[in-house]
C-alpha cells in the first residue's frame, strides 16, 4: 500500500482522513468554504469602500473616544451590519460539520499540515501537571520577572479584536488558539518562525467569546461563537457542530472532565445544558436564572455540579442538578456590584475565591473590593477585561491594564500589586490573557488581532 514504513497510528490516521475526504466530496463541503472564502473576501472590500467627502460641510464630525469622555459602555445589540439579518455580502459559516482547512489554504497547504500535525503529536504527550497551593510570594515574583516578552514573539493571528484564548498545555510546544469579532479562530505554533506557523480558520459567523482545549483531549479545540459551539478535532481534520442555538451564546464551561458536557450561557441571561454524547445539535435543558444578561459562566474546580455565574450587576452560584426551565433560585448571591460585572471565575485548586471585574472600575475578590482604582472603562472598541487566575497558583491573578506604558497586571488576591508585564513591544492594552497551566508563559490578546506572549528566559 505504500505505508509499510509508517506506524499503525499513522496508517489510521492516513485511513481516517481519506474516508473523511470521500465524506467530504459526497457533501461538497469544499466547495462551500471556497464560496465562503469568496464572501469574505467581498464582505471585506464592502467594508474598506469608503466614500469621500466632496467638501468641508459634508465632511462627518470627528468622533470623540467614549474611553477618553467616560462614559460607560451600553450593552447594546448586535449592529444591523453584523447581526443575523444582515445583507447577503457577509458570509454565513454553514451548518454541520466542516472541513478542517484554513482561510489560506490554497497557497500554503503543506505549512497547515506542519501545523496541525504538530497540535496532534504534542496532544500525545502526558500533559498532567501537579496542583498549586500557597505561593512563595518572593518565588513566584521571581519567576514573573523572569519572563520576556521579545519581538519575534509578537504577531497578528486573526484579523480582528481578539475576544477570546486558549493554550495548549504542552509542556515542549507553545501552541495558542486565538478567536476573533468576526468568527476567526487563530492558531500559532510560537516556537515556529516561519510563516507556517500560524493558519486561520472561519468555524464561526460572528465573535468567538469563549474558547478551551479539551482537558481530556487536547487534541480537540472547543468555540462558541454566537450561535453555534463547534469542536475541532486534528486527529479528524474535522470541525464538528456541538450545539446551534437561535440565541445570541456567549460562554461555557466543561460540567465533567471527560468534556462530555458543558454549561453554556446566552446573552439573553438563560443558560443550557450540552451533552455531546446525545445525538443533534439542541441542548438537554434550557433553563431561565433570572438575569438579564450573562457574560461568563465558570464550573467550580472540584464541586462541578456548581457553576458562577455574571452578567449585569449579578453574580451567582447555582447547582446544575436543580435546573429547571423557569424559577431557578441561587444556592448564593455575591453582591456588591453597582454596575455590569465583566467576567466572574473561581480560583482555580480550591475554588475557595472567585475574581470579578466590574465596570465601577474596581476588581474584587471573594466580593471583597481590592485597596486600589482599576480602570476597567474599555469602551466600545476594546475587549472588556476578564481577571484570570494563574492556574499554578491559587491565590493570584492577571488583568489587562488602561495604564502607560502598556501592561499586564499580576495581583495577589489580598489586593497587593505583585508584578507588571511589560516591554518596548508591548504598545496596546492586550484585554484578553491567558496563561500556561504548568509553564511561565502568558499570552496577551489585542484588539488589532496580535497576541503576545511572555515567556520565562532559559537560564
Amino acid at each position: 500500500d505504500g505505508h509499510s514504513q509508517l506506524s499503525a497510528y499513522e496508517r489510521k490516521r492516513l485511513k481516517n482522513i481519506t474516508e473523511n475526504a470521500k465524506f467530504f466530496a459526497a457533501l461538497k463541503l469544499h466547495e462551500s468554504a471556497a464560496r465562503l472564502n469568496q464572501l469574505t473576501t467581498k464582505r471585506r472590500s464592502h467594508i474598506t469602500k469608503r466614500a469621500k467627502p466632496r467638501n468641508a460641510e459634508e465632511e462627518p464630525a470627528r468622533r470623540r473616544s467614549m474611553r477618553l469622555l467616560r462614559v460607560e459602555p451600553l450593552d447594546l445589540p448586535l449592529p444591523e451590519s453584523l447581526s443575523r439579518s444582515a445583507p447577503e455580502e457577509y458570509p454565513q459559516v454553514p451548518t454541520g460539520p466542516l472541513p478542517m482547512i484554513p482561510e489560506d489554504q490554497a497557497d500554503n497547504s503543506k505549512w497547515t499540515e506542519t501545523l496541525l500535525s504538530t497540535w496532534m503529536r504534542i496532544s500525545e504527550v502526558n500533559t498532567d501537571h501537579a496542583d498549586w497551593g500557597k505561593p512563595d510570594i518572593k518565588r513566584y515574583q521571581e519567576s514573573l520577572s523572569s519572563m520576556v516578552l521579545s519581538e519575534e514573539n509578537v504577531r497578528k493571528v486573526v484579523k480582528s479584536r481578539v475576544c477570546s484564548m486558549a493554550i495548549h498545555p504542552s509542556q515542549s510546544t507553545i501552541l495558542v488558539a486565538a478567536g476573533d469579532k468576526l468568527g476567526h479562530v487563530g492558531l500559532w505554533n510560537v516556537g515556529c518562525s516561519s510563516e507556517e506557523g500560524a493558519h486561520t480558520f472561519i468555524p464561526h459567523s460572528l465573535q468567538v467569546s469563549c474558547m478551551h482545549f479539551s482537558p481530556c483531549n487536547p487534541a480537540q479545540l472547543l468555540s462558541l461563537g454566537s450561535d453555534t459551539l463547534r469542536c475541532a478535532d486534528v486527529t479528524r481534520a474535522v470541525i464538528d457542530e456541538i450545539c446551534r442555538s437561535e440565541e445570541d451564546l456567549s460562554c461555557f464551561d466543561f460540567l465533567e472532565e471527560n468534556a462530555c458536557s458543558a454549561i453554556v450561557s446566552r446573552w439573553g441571561g438563560a443558560v443550557a445544558v450540552v451533552d455531546r454524547r446525545t445525538p443533534g445539535v439542541s441542548p438537554e435543558l434550557s433553563a431561565d436564572i433570572g438575569f438579564k444578561r450573562t457574560r461568563t459562566v465558570h464550573v467550580h474546580p472540584i464541586n462541578r455540579h456548581y457553576f458562577l455565574a455574571a452578567g449585569s450587576v449579578d453574580v451567582c452560584v447555582f447547582d446544575v442538578r436543580y435546573l429547571k426551565a423557569k424559577g431557578n433560585k441561587p444556592l448564593s448571591s455575591l453582591p456588591g456590584h453597582t454596575k455590569s460585572v465583566a467576567s466572574a471565575y473561581f480560583s482555580p485548586v480550591t475554588g475557595s475565591r472567585v475574581v470579578t471585574v466590574c465596570a465601577d472600575d474596581k476588581l474584587r475578590t471573594c466580593m471583597f473590593l481590592l485597596p486600589r482604582r482599576h480602570n476597567n472603562n474599555t469602551g466600545r472598541w476594546l475587549s472588556r477585561f476578564r481577571a484570570v487566575w494563574d492556574p499554578k497558583q491559587e491565590h493570584c491573578f492577571l488583568v489587562g491594564s488602561m495604564a502607560q506604558p502598556r501592561q499586564i497586571q499580576v495581583f495577589q488576591d489580598t489586593g497587593t500589586l505583585l508584578h507588571s508585564h511589560l516591554g518596548e513591544h508591548l504598545t496596546s492594552v492586550c484585554s484578553i490573557n491567558v496563561v500556561h497551566p504548568s509553564q511561565n508563559i502568558l499570552v496577551g490578546g489585542n484588539s488589532s488581532g496580535r497576541l503576545h506572549v511572555f515567556k520565562q528566559i532559559d537560564g
